[in-house]
């Protein structure tokens, strides 16, 4: 993985289709025309804007998302590694969501588990022993994802540029030590409207979920980006996505045996 790009006329003309997409809630057509379908360099140029330009309207950064962790879905879009996105405080809806919320176009939800570091990963060694302690606690997340891209039709370039098809996020309330459990052996379910629509377990995401934060690390750090401590990071989804629609709750559970560890609750209330 190499350093981020500098900009181009192609690279910026992606990051303004995807900002325009966002301001009116029009999705647009795909990215991939300007900048190829796994061009990561350029990709992640594109998100770079994109993420600058956020901040500049007043977002706050508080962690990473990582997409593509589940074998299938890599298959699918013809890639061998997972992405990741950024997380900003507006996109935190654990509380009622309000009106500053970004708006969702396509929204879907997934759930998996969110790490919130409690130390810096800045270092060379950064593998999954390592960043386990660096974690000062777990929680089961429901990750309200979402596409900028017109009926979804991603790749690779895509889905990058488009902050990993990043919408919303919500955290269970408990804050579970890894001293209690072992994220791999965890399993969850996801029900909409009580109905169960997504199972999985944490040994889908990339082996164990701890992989995924190790990849993520070492994926920051070469981009010269490295994990901090107080970030929160969503860690890839256990099991499949599903469509989201308005006022039908949403529910995830992780658990081991019968034992549930943390459970997260939503319900999108349209803006």
């Amino acid at each position: 993985m190499t350093a981020f790009i500098a900009d181009s006329e192609a690279v910026r003309g992606a990051a303004e289709r995807l900002a325009h997409a966002s301001a009116t809630g029009a999705p647009t057509g795909v990215v991939r025309d300007l900048i190829g379908r796994d061009d990561v360099d350029r990709a992640y140029a594109v998100q770079r804007i994109v993420t600058r330009g956020r901040i500049a309207a007043g977002a706050r950064i508080v962690g990473r998302k990582i997409g593509l962790t589940s074998p299938a879905v890599q298959r699918q879009l013809g890639v061998e590694q997972p992405d990741f996105g950024v997380l900003f405080d507006d996109m935190n809806v654990t509380e009622t969501p309000v009106a500053r919320r970004p708006r969702l176009l396509q929204p879907k939800v997934e759930a998996e588990l969110a790490f919130v570091l409690g130390a810096d990963l800045d270092f060379d060694q950064l593998d999954a022993i390592t960043v386990r302690g660096a974690v000062a606690y777990a929680a089961a997340a429901l990750e309200i994802v979402d596409s900028r891209i017109a009926d979804w039709d991603i790749s690779f370039g895509d889905t990058v540029a488009d902050n990993a098809s990043s919408g919303w996020f919500a955290l269970g309330p408990k804050r579970l030590s890894l001293d209690e459990f072992e994220p791999r052996t965890v399993a969850m379910n996801m029900a909409i409207n009580d109905e169960i629509v997504s199972t999985g377990t944490g040994s889908a995401c990339l082996g164990d979920p701890l992989n995924a934060l190790a990849w993520l690390a070492r994926t920051a750090r070469a981009f010269g980006d490295p994990l901090r401590a107080g970030e929160i990071i969503l860690s890839g989804a256990l099991g499949p996505m599903a469509p989201l629609r308005p006022g039908v709750p949403v529910r995830s559970e992780i658990f081991i045996g019968t034992e549930t560890l943390d459970a997260v609750n939503f319900v999108w209330e349209e803006n």
